[in-house]
């Protein structure tokens, strides 16, 4: 897996975990999820992602989106 698809599949996952949070214990997780979809967003355009970073020292190989 690259790190382009691990970061996808992370953030999904974030989103997916904090919409059932909101549902079950509190609406302020929604927060959570506009958190990762700023972050999203902002990665986007800078090319700076944190998650990229952890992925990468994990060993995931390089996609064309972060190196």
């Amino acid at each position: 897996m690259s790190i382009d698809r691990a970061v996808m599949a992370f953030a999904g996952m974030m989103i997916l975990v904090s919409l059932v949070l909101s549902h079950f214990h509190s609406p302020y997780w929604l927060l959570f999820t506009a958190f990762v979809g700023l972050n999203l967003v902002q990665a986007a355009f800078s090319g700076f992602c944190p998650a990229a970073m952890i992925f990468k020292r994990l060993g995931f190989k390089a996609g064309t989106a972060f190196s």
